[in-house]
């Protein structure tokens, strides 16, 4: 199967519509109109649909792929439940991998030729309405089923989504990657869309973060690891790299960027999720299954934007999976345990129905928040951000 530049996929160029991502909160939106030798592109619905892919991984993992908190829900590990499916399924956090690819690719796309305001608010108008309706709907549920308390000061402090680096306890327990995302949003901002994004520009930003990030990673220095980000950084440049094949064409230079990406991201997953063979772990995962999922993301990237036959897919309900990736992917985790546990034991309802069943059920909770709370929230906030200062006093 051939690589080659898609024909435009029937979105006009240059609007920004929300579809769901992620880290998850990402839109695959179309690109604005590109300088000379750049092309413009539609909409990629396929992408829309991969995201929706690696959100599932994640919550399958939640579900039936660890033990925890999961395990208390079930009654038993679910390694006992699902002897055939917890081994695949402890696979699941690489979702989060084939997340910052499709992120790198996306910020790439949607920030180029804005200024930083306006990729700020419009970060912020994807990021905030269905995370706050998230945090509310969970804490009340929590109260509810007496399943987690978080204290009231901390509850607050995660408003801002800024909770991990002011050391609140967290609400949502996947919003670990979204500070993830913020970093990478914020060093993308300044370092290209401070003076405007060009192709030599975002090159050598991919150059000068992954030195970066490998320097910061063997200095063992606290405050550089985390602006760094050694572990993800390989993800996000390898999606960014991909986004320059798809605006500017196939260059030996590009193809680098993915190629150092995917070389250094493969190290960095098999030594977070490789555990020693003498360790006691829910499942042994191996280094070779680890690499393959890998592989997997950066492939399927390249694929949906880059092979026309599926670049070009105008399937609508693509758009409507995307549009329930990040909704879904905030609130299933710990809405799941509660529901498992609920479920469980105090219905008759087979494991197998539960799991899926559960997993149904936040995809409908998250099509609910995308039509009630992102689609009239989001262009309100966005209204309210973009409105210029009032003299104080004026009515």
């Amino acid at each position: 199967m051939s690589l080659h530049m898609p024909a435009p996929a029937g979105s006009s160029p240059g609007s920004d519509r929300s579809g769901g991502a992620g880290p998850l909160p990402e839109a695959a939106v179309p690109a604005p109109t590109p300088p000379a030798g750049g092309r413009a592109r539609g909409r990629l619905r396929a992408l829309d649909g991969l995201r929706l892919v690696a959100a599932l991984m994640v919550c399958f993992y939640h579900y039936a792929g660890r033990s925890g908190d999961i395990a208390h829900s079930w009654g038993k590990s679910p390694r006992e439940i699902f002897p055939h499916l917890a081994g695949p399924f402890s696979y699941g956090p690489l979702g989060v991998q084939i997340f910052f690819i499709i992120s790198g690719f996306v910020i790439c796309m949607s920030g180029w030729g804005r200024s930083i305001k306006d990729f700020a608010i419009s970060r912020v108008t994807r990021l905030y309405p269905a995370y706050w309706a998230a945090l509310i709907i969970i804490t009340v549920v929590f109260t509810w089923a007496n399943y987690k308390h978080v204290s009231k000061t901390d509850l607050l402090t995660n408003f801002t989504m800024l909770q991990m680096p002011a050391g609140a306890q967290r609400v949502l327990g996947v919003d670990w990657t979204l500070w993830a995302e913020m970093r990478f949003y914020l060093l993308f901002a300044v370092c290209v869309l401070w003076r405007g994004a060009t192709r030599e520009r975002v090159l050598m930003f991919c150059a000068l973060w992954t030195a970066a990030a490998l320097y910061a990673g063997s200095s063992k220095q606290q405050f550089l690891e985390l602006a760094l980000m050694p572990n993800y950084a390989p993800f996000f440049v390898g999606g960014i790299g991909l986004y320059l094949i798809y605006r500017f064409g196939h260059d030996a230079i590009s193809w680098g960027v993915v190629a150092i990406g995917f070389l250094l991201g493969q190290r960095y997953a098999v030594q977070d999720l490789v555990a020693p063979a003498h360790s006691h772990v829910f499942y042994h995962r191996t280094q070779f299954g680890v690499i393959a999922v890998v592989t997997f993301g950066f492939i399927a990237v390249a694929v949906v934007t880059l092979v026309p036959a599926v670049a070009n897919v105008n399937w609508r309900w693509l758009t409507t999976a995307g549009a329930l990736t990040y909704p879904f992917y905030l609130v299933h985790e710990h809405l799941g345990w509660v529901a498992i546990d609920k479920l469980h034991h105090k219905t008759s309802l087979s494991a197998p129905v539960i799991l899926f069943g559960t997993a149904l059920s936040m995809l409908v909770l998250a099509y609910l928040l995308n039509k009630f709370v992102e689609k009239p929230l989001a262009p309100r906030l966005k209204k309210l951000l973009q409105a210029r200062p009032r003299p104080a006093g004026a009515h």
